[in-house]
């Protein structure tokens, strides 16, 4: 029994690999900019409270959300921003942004038009990060499950 089931495991197992082997997408590889493991370079900006947090209004602070969600709106239509979201808590760390660009200077050209970002209210650490290209398609993805926009 113990053989007859290591069998068909290896058996499934290199079923699941020529499968994922013979599935390979050559032109969405190349749309994705993935190199042979399916992998990129993209910037994950973290986001921590800023300093001038306390100099504006429950209100103020407010408007500066709204702007701050319309920006993440704009940059994920314009393919640059691929994953956004906020940690749970009111820690000092308050986020990440997964840039879709080559380079931490392109990130922070992106990050300078965030109005909570010009106000002092967040700011911003950078880091190049090397993930599956395949990522810009979660955008689609969420778009089918999600019930409400942010």
């Amino acid at each position: 029994m113990k053989n007859f089931l290591l069998l068909l495991f290896l058996l499934l197992s290199s079923t699941l690999i020529t499968n994922a082997q013979n599935s390979y997408d050559p032109e969405l590889a190349k749309q994705l900019g993935a190199d042979e493991y399916g992998m990129k370079k993209y910037v994950i900006a973290f986001l921590y409270r800023g300093d001038r947090i306390a100099e504006y209004s429950a209100e103020e602070r407010a408007e500066f959300q709204k702007g701050h969600l319309a920006n993440i709106t704009r940059l994920a239509t314009e393919g640059k921003l691929v994953l956004a979201g906020p940690f749970f808590g009111n820690e000092e760390l308050r986020g990440l942004f997964f840039f879709n660009v080559e380079s931490i200077e392109e990130a922070e050209k992106l990050t300078a038009t965030d109005p909570s970002i010009q106000a002092g209210i967040l700011r911003m650490d950078m880091k190049e990060w090397y993930g599956s290209a395949a990522l810009p398609l979660l955008l689609e993805l969420h778009a089918k499950i999600a019930k409400e926009a942010i």
